[in-house]
């Protein structure tokens, strides 16, 4: 529609055409708002870009911050997308992904999926439409979790008519359900009579009856143009208005005006327009209609009006009670996402809480038991100093397992990164402390009965101690450098996106709380590999000395299980924690059960036996002093097996464990006399076939009987046992009756060859069961029939060695 504004000068003729204005009451497209390019063109209806600001409007209503685009690739959706950026801008809402398409859109569907885009503003015909929504649906993207935006002029039923797709009427119905269409409102939903004294119902129903008349369709744009003609016959009756009221004033001069005046006078007018016609308030900015923006929601297979926007009052106007989204609130514009923290169980951690209270309670009565009895034998013997050492260091990392299970739930941030310098402190010198005195223990063992050519070996607890602490001393120096150089610090690990368990709509996102550093493993190795080497070498130690029995070091075989035991738990503790890092309940509870066990074992090993001998036996420590071991050498005479049968003591307290054996020896060696006496008499009844009796046998009688001391004590005491058969018997055998050999053939009993057989028999027998009791050779070593090369006189005897355990 076009306006030609003329007057007619009254010195001229013919009238001049002065100023043409263009008004248009069904063009839409963004692209006549350039002013720069259509100056004075007006339209009543609004434009396409007019639905912007009621769309920012109504996503503010929600609260919905993030959104996507996806745009047809054509000009005119395009203008409304860029104009639509600049105003989601300015209400600083987030553009999250901008999808355009030219004719298949589930690619660009899917993206927008993929960026977790749930309210979704389309630009697109209606023939489009229908693919956009069958791409939905097969994307699962439409229910309560996401909201479509799209235009509001399409045709009743258009996803019938357009449906190209192969989705069914079904199926697009269902992803269509409660999607928001946007558009002008065509008439007003208030009914106030307006400039032309008729209500937007009643012209409506006056509309109609001339339609039915005429028999023609219904045009959308019919109450723009009635307003139109209302608009253009304002701006004339006032511009006439004007000119006459300036003619009036220049009545005594010629009145003259010239073409550009008049137009800036209707430019002037029609800006100025401002009535209320059947479309609502008629006003316009820079030639745009400020009209009213009317908010559908597709319901049950129809659309529900449920708003409108005024935009000259920059108003959103909801319908109470009549958007219905498909959730019991709106969807969300994006994926809640919640962090949640992976913590540890608090029953698990209660569990395991009181376990290490039993456990300290535990280690707590077995100092109370080693410092009270401290001066008894058996508890003195086993080093008391160091199994308070040991204590100590297992209710050291029983106390760690507090710390390893408290985390962010419990504790602040600033608490948790002190607890991270805090728990590996304890646990380090704990572990020093336990594991460092057993293996001071096993090494003194080792180093006492592995070199077998050492007269003496004197090792006291202070030199264990020194071991000890060289031990925390290289512990405080790494801890140290570690705490100074690259602190631990709070870390959080995040991993992927879970679903809600009860089903909301909203994603879980773990996250674990770590102790970390920059160069963590670079520690962890120097640490793993000082302990590492410390654990294989008191586990070879332990392998070592397996099989010495040693009742004067009487935990010496506990011991060496201990250190088994915590090398081989630490290792399996270690590898399955490092496995388990992302479980925190999983990796707490090895860790904590590692650590019981360890602690447990070794205290109840060291101390049990100590518990039970004393309850059972007090005396156990006095009865016996004598050191044995058995070992197998490693050496070329790794065959020979050496037995320690005595041991030098260093006070008089263990001389009365002495006395008693050789009080039982001596008995024992009295009794042996009586049996050589026995022999000797009837050898003695036969003297005239002594002849026939071998000199190689009186040889062995004598070295049989040729017995040395066997039990010196330590340091100059008297000796306690002496040979009470070293003159007697050779003194029998060396003074035999001449006279004896020359008897009679007759006495079968006496001859040369029964004597023999007697003595073939009987002093083997004897060997045996007399010179292993004095200290001799062990009554293994021959058997009664031995050849006369296997007999003691062939037999090479190491010295006899003394050794001497102090401070035990």
């Amino acid at each position: 529609m076009v306006v030609g504004v003329c007057w007619s000068n009254l010195h001229l003729s013919p009238p001049v055409l002065c100023f043409p204005v263009q008004l248009s009451f069904a063009a839409t497209t963004p692209v006549l708002a350039d002013k720069k390019k259509y100056p004075n063109f007006f339209r009543t209806v609004p434009s396409d870009n007019a639905v912007n600001p009621a769309v920012v409007k109504f996503l503010n209503s929600y609260k919905w911050s993030r959104v996507g685009t996806l745009t047809q690739d054509v000009q005119r959706f395009s203008e409304v997308r860029n104009d639509l950026t600049n105003e989601l801008e300015k209400a600083d809402i987030q553009i999250a992904d901008t999808e355009s398409f030219s004719n298949d859109p589930c690619v660009n569907v899917k993206k927008l999926k993929d960026n977790d885009v749930r309210i979704i503003i389309g630009q697109f015909d209606e023939n489009l439409a229908s693919k956009v929504f069958c791409c939905a649906y097969n994307l699962n993207m439409f229910g309560n979790r996401y909201q479509w935006i799209i235009p509001g002029w399409y045709q009743r039923s258009w996803w019938e008519q357009a449906n190209s797709t192969n989705c069914t009427t079904k199926k697009l119905l269902t992803a269509m359900e409660g999607y928001i269409a946007v558009d002008f409102e065509p008439l007003s939903a208030k009914q106030v009579k307006g400039i032309s004294g008729r209500t937007p119902r009643e012209y409506e129903m006056e509309y109609s009856k001339v339609l039915r008349q005429k028999g023609v369709e219904p045009s959308k744009y019919h109450g723009f143009a009635y307003d139109g003609i209302w608009v253009i016959a304002k701006t004339l009756t006032r511009v006439m208005d004007l000119l006459k009221q300036k003619e009036s004033q220049d009545m005594y001069q010629n009145f003259t005006v010239d073409d550009r005046e008049v137009g800036k006078m209707v430019l002037d007018v029609m800006n100025e327009t401002n009535f209320y016609g059947v479309t609502g308030q008629v006003m316009f900015r820079n030639g745009e209609r400020m009209g009213t923006i009317k908010f559908t929601q597709f319901q049950e297979g129809k659309e529900v009006k449920v708003g409108e926007y005024n935009a000259i009052a920059d108003v959103l106007d909801l319908i109470n009670n009549t958007v219905r989204f498909q959730g019991v609130e709106p969807p969300k514009d994006r994926t809640i996402v919640r962090l949640q923290r992976r913590n540890i169980n608090v029953p698990l951690y209660s569990i395991l809480s009181v376990i290490t209270i039993l456990g300290m309670l535990m280690a707590g009565a077995f100092l109370f038991f080693n410092i009270k009895n401290r001066n008894h034998r058996l508890i003195k013997m086993s080093s008391p100093y160091m199994n308070n050492l040991i204590i100590l260091g297992g209710m050291l990392s029983y106390s760690s397992i507090f710390l390893f299970g408290l985390d962010g739930a419990l504790v602040s941030e600033k608490e948790f990164e002190a607890l991270c310098t805090v728990r590996t402190w304890i646990l380090i010198v704990g572990y020093t402390t336990a594991f460092g005195a057993m293996f001071a223990k096993t090494w003194r063992v080792h180093a006492i009965f592995k070199n077998v050519k050492m007269k003496k070996k004197i090792i006291k607890d202070q030199k264990l101690l020194i071991i000890v602490g060289g031990m925390l001393l290289i512990d405080l120096c790494i801890l140290i450098c570690w705490q100074i150089v690259d602190p631990l610090k709070r870390t959080v690990e995040e991993y992927n996106l879970e679903a809600d368990p009860q089903g909301r709509d909203i994603a879980i996102r773990p996250f674990l709380e770590h102790c970390e550093n920059t160069h963590m493993t670079i520690w962890l190795g120097i640490v793993y590999a000082y302990k590492g080497l410390l654990m294989l070498f008191g586990c070879f130690l332990a392998w070592e000395t397996r099989n010495v029995s040693i009742p004067a070091l009487n935990d010496s075989k506990y011991i060496g299980m201990s250190v088994y035991n915590v090398g081989i738990m630490c290792i399996i503790g270690a590898a399955v924690s490092f496995l388990t890092r992302d479980q925190p309940n999983v990796q707490f509870c090895i860790v904590a059960l590692v650590i019981i066990f360890c602690s447990t074992i070794t205290l109840c090993l060291v101390f049990v036996p100590k518990f039970i001998t004393m309850r059972t036996n007090p005396d156990a420590a006095t009865q016996n002093r004598r050191l044995k071991f058995n070992t197998n050498q490693k050496k070329e005479d790794s065959k020979t097996s050496t037995s320690v049968t005595s041991v030098n003591q260093a006070n008089t307290s263990r001389l009365d464990g002495l006395q008693t054996d050789n009080h039982r020896l001596r008995m024992k060696i009295t009794e042996l006399d009586k049996e050589l006496e026995e022999v000797t008499m009837q050898l003695q009844d036969t003297p005239e076939k002594t002849p026939y009796i071998k000199q190689n046998h009186y040889g062995e009688v004598n070295n049989i009987l040729s017995i040395r001391n066997f039990t010196e004590v330590k340091e100059g005491e008297k000796s306690i046992l002496k040979n009470h058969l070293e003159q007697k018997p050779q003194a029998q055998w060396g003074s035999m009756d001449p006279s004896r050999i020359n008897r009679g053939p007759l006495e079968d009993i006496n001859s040369p060859e029964h004597i023999q057989r007697r003595l073939s028999l009987q002093l083997p027998i004897l060997h045996h069961a007399y010179l292993p009791s004095i200290g001799g050779v062990d009554a293994s070593c021959t058997s009664p029939t031995a050849s006369p090369g296997s007999s003691p006189r062939h037999r090479h005897m190491p010295p006899s060695y003394r050794v001497m355990v102090s401070g035990l």
